[in-house]
């Protein structure tokens, strides 16, 4: 029996992994965190038999990170949305458990300090991302020397090969209507703007310790295939099943086994066309922008995403226009200084000062 921690309980990721660990008699969950929705944890941990759960903002910023470090789990599942998850995160490996990470901002943010944090605790950090999952997987048993590269696969979101002037004056709705992927409001203009993409670049740099030359990204709009690694014999090995995210939730949690999931099985003969594409990051500027910010390295990348999730929160507001959020993003990499991510204060005081710069550039131009 491995005994789970579901963070982030309520939303998108939490709730799937509610009905992953249901379906999975050797899983038991023990705790259980959701940022604001009370009701929904409580129905949650009635549901599931749960007697450990926080609401952080009841009880406090550090409620999850306590929870973490008392609950006695075996795998920690983080699905915070944004930098918040970062200590919680650290405090999941420093606590003895293994890290089922949906909480890709852990590794933007502050790669180093969890990277450290795993080498110290012996623990294991297993992607959640569909994609990262993917690699995770196509990369088993292969020697690190026979590995050229990895590639991402995107979407490309609901605005897929619109220009520029054909952005500026799309909304919050038309946004959040992905085409293929159920996801969190935040998530979802995340891969509007092609800004997931780009986290998921620097996140596989440091999952996979590969330089970013190494890391490709193509568009694949039928979100079929999720990751493929590039080996120097000439094979691409590849990732493929429908889009569902209690897939690689179930692998990280019952890693190093495989369990059953209600995922449907794919039917090769009705898939069709499978198509591919280079991403248009000439109007979807925010890929470009996340791989120049992990290349720059240390707080540059914390930078990037405090300020993205900044911009997104106005977006959804209504404050600023969908190409705002690149331009946002942009000021605040050249308004904040770049320091050594040697230390979590480091990297709060970066993620502070480019809130802060974001929040400056919206109201001097609102």
């Amino acid at each position: 029996m491995k005994r789970v921690a579901i963070l982030g309980a309520t939303g998108s990721i939490g709730v799937q992994a509610l009905e992953v660990c249901a379906a999975s008699p050797e899983l038991q969950v023990v705790a259980l965190a959701t940022g604001r929705d009370r009701d929904g944890l409580a129905a949650a941990a009635a549901a599931h038999g749960v007697a450990r759960t926080c609401v952080a903002a009841d009880d406090g910023p550090d409620a999850v990170v306590r929870l973490v470090r008392e609950c006695g789990a075996d795998v920690v599942l983080n699905g915070i949305v944004g930098a918040a998850g970062l200590d919680a995160s650290l405090a999941a490996l420093e606590s003895g458990a293994d890290l089922a990470l949906a909480n890709k901002e852990s590794l933007v943010a502050g790669g180093p300090l969890v990277l450290a944090a795993l080498q110290r605790s012996g623990r294991r950090l297993l992607p959640v991302d569909s994609e990262h999952s993917a690699l995770m997987q196509c990369l088993a048993g292969e020697s690190p020397d026979a590995l050229v590269s990895v590639v991402l696969t995107a979407s490309g979101g609901p605005f897929r090969g619109r220009t520029a002037a054909e952005l500026e004056h799309v909304t919050a709705r038309d946004a959040l209507a992905h085409p293929t992927w159920s996801m969190g409001a935040k998530i979802s203009v995340d891969s509007a703007t092609l800004m997931n993409k780009g986290l998921e670049v620097i996140e596989a740099h440091f999952l996979f310790g590969l330089p970013y030359d190494r890391i490709e990204v193509v568009v694949h709009p039928q979100s079929i295939v999720h990751g493929l690694a590039r080996l120097r014999d000439g094979a691409l090995i590849a990732h493929l099943g429908h889009p569902d995210m209690r897939v690689p939730i179930s692998y990280a949690l019952t890693y190093p086994e495989r369990a059953a999931t209600p995922a449907r099985q794919l039917d090769l003969t009705q898939l069709g066309t499978l198509s591919f594409e280079p991403p248009d990051t000439a109007t979807f500027r925010c890929l470009a922008l996340a791989r120049a910010a992990g290349e720059v390295g240390g707080t540059a990348p914390c930078i990037l995403n405090a300020a993205n999730e900044e911009a997104v929160a106005a977006f959804l507001a209504g404050r600023v226009r969908f190409l705002d959020i690149a331009a946002l993003v942009t000021d605040a990499l050249d308004a904040v200084p770049v320091a050594v991510v040697d230390d979590i204060e480091v990297v709060r005081a970066a993620d502070a000062a480019a809130r802060t710069a974001v929040g400056v550039r919206i109201g001097a131009v609102a």
